[in-house]
């Protein structure tokens, strides 16, 4: 079995795959279609059907050389006319190993390879971030501490800092100059 054959089984496998006509066209217009196969016997209305798909999930398409009978063989079906790789890497890989065998796959392979590195560079941001978060959890932020010298005049002993020496602030918060000790809707109570 040739290499890309066995890379579209493990991605069958692993869960990165869709067969068919239906899961390939929803798995685009939901834009997680990493990169359209479609077989290279297909029908031209298969074939215009996919275009639109890749259209629509903005994702590459690739005619690869292989036919319905042994795409549908890598898939465990009996023919496979499209599917949809997923995964990015898995896409980049299968592109690239085309490309070896033929240059016309190259500017493809070079894309999705491109893909697959911001795919994997944003899946290491979003593991060192919630690393991060799991360490916050442990230790949760405290402000730090100060070692505030004793102060001469201390009314309690246990006190810190300097008491205010006019009203307390809830009773400056609640007074206004002018107004009775009452407040109704801003006119004055006697």
């Amino acid at each position: 079995m040739d290499n890309a054959l066995h890379l579209i089984g493990i991605a069958r496998r692993a869960g990165r795959l869709e067969v068919g006509e239906e899961p390939v066209g929803a798995a685009a217009r939901a834009g997680h279609a990493r990169l359209l196969v479609l077989a290279a016997d297909a029908a031209g209305n298969t074939l215009r059907r996919c275009s639109h798909f890749a259209q629509a999930g903005q994702a590459p398409l690739l005619q690869c050389p292989f036919t319905k009978a042994e795409l549908g063989l890598a898939t465990g079906r009996g023919s496979c006319a499209m599917l949809a790789f997923t995964d990015a890497g898995l896409a980049a890989a299968f592109a690239s190993k085309l490309a070896a065998r033929d240059d016309a796959y190259g500017e493809t392979a070079r894309l999705l390879d491109f893909r697959a590195q911001r795919v994997l560079e944003r899946q290491k941001e979003q593991r060192r971030h919630e690393k991060k978060l799991q360490r916050a959890k442990a230790h949760p932020w405290a402000p730090p501490r100060t070692q505030a010298a004793p102060s001469k005049g201390r009314s309690k002993p246990g006190a810190k800092g300097r008491t205010p020496s006019g009203p307390s602030r809830d009773k400056r918060a609640n007074h206004r100059p002018g107004m009775g000790t009452k407040r109704g809707g801003g006119r004055q109570v006697t």
